[in-house]
């Protein structure tokens, strides 16, 4: 298991825990980490997680992969590599070995603290998913299984966050430049607890929130 942090601008924006296996990594919302830039490639590169090695891999040589500052296009990874895509950056951790490097200052390490005690809460939780109830995904089912998940485009139809936390999945707006509602009430500056069968739409998508 290894524990991957996104930062913008130097602030953890969100953190997740991924089990042994493939992660998948860019700006479709297909991947298992998926970061909203026009500066990451919809399949920007896949991380390969197993016990005994982990290893990074690049799948687009149009989009650079930089490890603690080097372009490569494939490598091993080791506790507190630092990986930048565009303007983000995403700290490896594995969870053995939880540790911060030595130049991130306190508050940088607080917002990352916090962000995983949201996560150890949000694992008491019942899975839930979303399912597309309109236009050509119809019938799409989107798992919600990590501590956080943005969905939209920053074309002017809006992005919401959905966040996993022990009472529940709430969901908030992150950009309103679109129609975004729920159950038909805008959500404007709510941040909203999600029921079984409320139904969020952002602009013209229509999703169906159910609880496993």
């Amino acid at each position: 298991m290894a524990k991957l942090t996104v930062f913008f601008k130097d602030k953890a924006i969100h953190s997740g825990l991924f089990e042994n296996g493939v992660v998948h990594i860019g700006r479709d919302e297909t991947n298992d980490l998926t970061i909203a830039s026009l500066a990451i490639a919809p399949a920007h590169a896949v991380i390969i997680i197993r016990d005994d090695a982990c290893a990074i891999k690049q799948l687009n040589d149009r989009f650079p992969l930089i490890i603690n500052g080097e372009a490569i296009k494939a490598c091993n990874l080791n506790n507190n590599d630092m990986i930048s895509m565009g303007k983000h950056a995403i700290l490896f951790n594995t969870t053995e070995s939880i540790e911060f490097p030595a130049a991130f200052d306190n508050s940088l390490i607080d917002n990352v603290k916090s962000l995983n005690r949201e996560i150890d809460r949000g694992l008491h939780s019942p899975a839930a998913n979303l399912q597309v109830m309109n236009g050509n995904n119809i019938g799409k089912i989107l798992p919600l299984k990590n501590a956080m998940t943005r969905l939209g485009h920053n074309d002017g139809s809006g992005v919401i966050a959905i966040s996993k936390r022990k009472e529940g999945y709430f969901v908030s707006v992150l950009e309103n430049s679109g129609t975004i509602t729920v159950n038909n009430e805008p959500l404007n500056d709510r941040l909203l607890k999600l029921n079984t069968n409320d139904v969020l739409v952002i602009n013209d998508t229509s999703l169906q929130f159910f609880l496993n």
